[in-house]
């Protein structure tokens, strides 16, 4: 005799933050659906999504058909698994920007990794947080948080300090929100937190000393823009028992130099060239 599921097991398998049955529109179902599939690892029948989203079977039977003619997910026989059009959106969401700076600024990055053979980021500022836009690592990497489209707070990364440094009221925002500490060396007073990016707007070069994730270490670099603002950052980062930042300062700074005038030239073309509504601003 077959087990039925109770209600509370159902729930559980419910994503975080599910309206409940009474408050559910359609939107909602279909973004429960895709939130659902977004947790499986691989493809997922019908009923057990049905289940699992808290949905009767032809409700969500009804609500894939639409989310298939649309992309958003793919029919694998009787299964069914998050859509190519996602990944597509997925790609805009921080807007065009990051996108264009990871494909203008991606043979800097090769050329940074292929000159320390280290953890090499590129990302960007958006509001107190920084965004990984690339990265590119080797067999030896150090655990660490950063994941391409991934979010950290600014004032503990050495990309979102040496981006602070030059961004006065996002800078200030951070510290008003709170700097909490997390690892036992992350800067929590704001008096040191100012101190810090003082001395980054002045050498030009920014630490990150286990602050963010304890047994790594990094260091980074603005990439300056046209208006003598940066634009985004670039690190090395590394496992801190092995790692000296220092050492791969003046790759960091070469490379982050020619990526400034890479982006300058970009820029100067696009003005010169005839305009195209369909093409995105160089950043």
């Amino acid at each position: 005799m077959p087990v039925q599921s109770s209600s509370a097991d159902t729930a559980a398998h419910a994503p975080p933050g599910a309206p409940t049955d009474g408050q559910q529109t359609a939107v909602d179902k279909a973004l429960v659906l895709l939130k659902s599939l977004a947790s499986m690892d691989g493809e997922i029948g019908v009923s057990e999504l049905a289940r699992r989203s808290q949905l009767t079977k032809s409700t969500a039977f009804r609500l894939l058909g639409i989310l298939q003619r649309n992309d958003l997910v793919e029919r694998v026989g009787s299964n069914y698994r998050l859509g190519s059009e996602l990944f597509t959106m997925g790609e805009r969401v921080y807007g065009a920007t990051p996108v264009l700076l990871r494909e203008q600024l991606l043979p800097h990055l090769v050329d940074l990794y292929e000159l320390t053979h280290e953890t090499v980021h590129l990302a960007v500022l958006r509001g107190t947080d920084i965004v990984y836009v690339n990265k590119i690592h080797g067999h030896r990497a150090a655990r660490s948080p950063s994941k391409i489209g991934v979010r950290l707070p600014a004032y503990c990364t050495g990309v979102g300090k040496a981006l602070l440094a030059f961004d006065h009221d996002a800078a200030e925002a951070a510290v008003s929100a709170g700097l909490p500490a997390r690892t036992e060396y992350t800067l929590a007073d704001p008096r040191r937190f100012r101190e810090e990016l003082r001395r980054i707007r002045q050498d030009g070069i920014a630490y990150d000393r286990q602050e963010v994730a304890p047994g790594l270490t990094c260091v980074a670099v603005p990439i300056m823009g046209a208006s003598g603002r940066p634009v985004a950052a670039l690190s090395v980062a590394g496992a801190h028992h092995r790692f000296e930042p220092s050492r791969y300062a003046p790759a960091l700074r070469r490379v982050a130099f020619e990526a400034a005038r890479a982006l300058t030239a970009a820029k100067a073309r696009q003005a010169a060239a005839p305009y195209d509504v369909s093409r995105p601003p160089a950043a």
